[in-house]
């Protein structure tokens, strides 16, 4: 990937693996393919305590060699990274962000408000509210598909038009919805949104799982105010 995009883009790599020492070798490797920066989340079903989270954090965060974003999804993990605990691993010199996908805008915002570390929202429909809240941006699934719109919502509200930024938020709602339409994860039916625009994004589906089926129109929204 490196080698495709060269220093036009950041590259985030998502490293999570349910033990810390795969996690680490994961990350290792990222790092030395080229990555910018790895995004670690919590093991999926082990459900670990507080602590035995931010030692895993920690852990990675000391031995990879990369900065790390924090990646709080319990929809999908089971375990939710506490605002709390988000604030202690802000303290870390190399844990610098936090991916915030737990749907708790009141949690959330707490960890700008008491710290350096930069929030980004990781669900699209929180987006404006949580930069309005003092978060960095957004880690978007519809962005993939749209990324001048996504991006216009928060270069508007930088600039001081929240009225446009909440119009435009407001469109990007349809395209949103899209990506949930199946009852399938974003990853898979923005890669289906992504055919439909001609752009090639890999199979959309992995063994393991089922592809999107519905037929949706696909999503144009305008970024003009």
């Amino acid at each position: 990937m490196r080698e495709a995009v060269g220093d036009r883009a950041t590259i985030v790599a998502g490293v999570g693996a349910a033990g810390t020492r795969h996690t680490v070798e994961i990350a290792q490797e990222a790092r030395k393919a080229g990555a910018d920066a790895v995004l670690v989340v919590t093991p999926c079903c082990g459900r670990p305590p507080q602590d035995a989270g931010e030692a895993r954090f920690r852990t990675v965060a000391d031995a990879c060699g990369l900065p790390v974003m924090l990646y709080d999804i319990p929809g999908r993990t089971g375990t939710r990274v506490e605002p709390a605990t988000l604030l202690r691993l802000a303290g870390h010199p190399g844990i610098v962000a936090v991916k915030g996908c737990a749907g708790d805008l009141l949690g959330t915002q707490k960890v700008p408000a008491g710290s350096e570390s930069a929030v980004c929202a990781g669900r699209d429909e929180h987006r404006l509210a949580l930069i309005a809240a003092g978060a960095a941006g957004c880690v978007s699934t519809v962005a993939n598909a749209v990324p001048r719109q996504v991006r216009a919502v928060s270069e508007a509200f930088d600039a001081g038009d929240t009225a446009r930024a909440a119009r435009l938020q407001q469109r990007a709602i349809e395209c949103i919805e899209l990506t949930r339409c199946s009852g399938l994860p974003g990853t898979v039916t923005v890669k289906v949104l992504l055919g439909a625009l001609g752009l090639q994004a890999g199979p959309s589906v992995r063994r393991c799982g089922r592809p999107a089926r519905r037929r949706t129109p696909v999503c144009r929204p305008r970024t003009s105010g």
